[in-house]
């Protein structure tokens, strides 16, 4: 492992190249490295504009710590609304019935299926992604052979259909002219298919939408998250589709999920 005294010249570097939290970076950089040619290459790349936490294959998500690989969607804390929420109604679930059917769609790297593994334990959690190496992270994230690949629904065991419980959702939102505005770790190192929501974001929640009441259980429950100027439209989407619908927001997330249950 490298010594203390390279300490300080990461830090350096880091501040000089913009990172607002340079001294907490370089000691994560440096428990990573395994030699002072490792730390050099990481903080090299770092500086480059890479997003720290692939490059220290890991994220901290809902107190789990999670893998990452470079070109993945990274989870944000944001979505750790949806994933409590997800989880809470998951428990809840299995108190009253004894089970829970949660899938994780648009799952990236499984984050919200696995803080629902582990604060509602006995839930049977699926995830899907049409991103390969998205759905390679999530198989290291969450039980063998519950994650899926594919474009949203098509990828799920058809034997889901009509059981889900809980369905859980974060889905990409960002209008397509938004993305050049967006920070550039993730406008130059995220896939773009997992940021593109279309003209205004909510291409996405329209298909799901229209599919989402032959995958959910009778009282099963839809949660997805979205902009908050989004949130009212998406969640008329749903009304529209036969779901109830309302709007949960978190302001120290600056997170907002839009909530919709059955009516069967």
């Amino acid at each position: 492992m490298p010594e203390a005294p390279a300490d300080a010249a990461v830090v350096a570097r880091l501040r000089a190249a913009g990172c607002v939290f340079a001294e907490d970076e370089a000691r994560l950089l440096i428990e990573a490295a395994g030699s002072l040619a490792e730390l050099e290459e990481l903080v090299s790349r770092r500086v480059a504009g890479e997003p720290l936490e692939p490059l220290l294959g890991w994220v901290d998500f809902g107190g789990l710590r999670l893998h990452v690989e470079p070109a993945v969607f990274v989870p944000r804390r944001r979505t750790e609304l949806l994933a409590r929420r997800a989880a809470a109604l998951a428990a809840d679930h299995i108190r009253t019935h004894g089970r829970a059917v949660v899938v994780d769609l648009c799952c990236g790297v499984g984050a919200i299926g696995a803080v629902v593994a582990a604060l509602a334990p006995g839930a049977d959690v699926y995830a899907a992604d049409l991103d390969p190496v998205a759905v390679r992270c999530a198989g290291l994230n969450l039980p063998a052979g519950s994650v899926f690949e594919g474009d949203l629904f098509s990828a799920l065991p058809s034997e889901l259909r009509g059981r889900v419980d809980v369905l859980a959702v974060n889905a990409p939102y960002v209008p397509t002219e938004a993305i050049a505005l967006m920070p550039p770790e993730a406008r130059d190192h995220e896939p773009a298919r997992a940021l593109d929501g279309g003209a205004d974001g909510l291409d996405f929640h329209r298909r799901i939408a229209a599919e989402a009441t032959d995958w959910l259980a009778p009282g099963g429950s839809l949660l997805i998250e979205a902009g908050e100027e989004q949130a009212g439209v998406s969640a008329a989407l749903f009304v529209a589709a036969g779901l109830a619908a309302h709007v949960e927001s978190d302001d120290e997330l600056g997170a907002t999920v839009v909530i919709a249950a059955s009516l069967h």
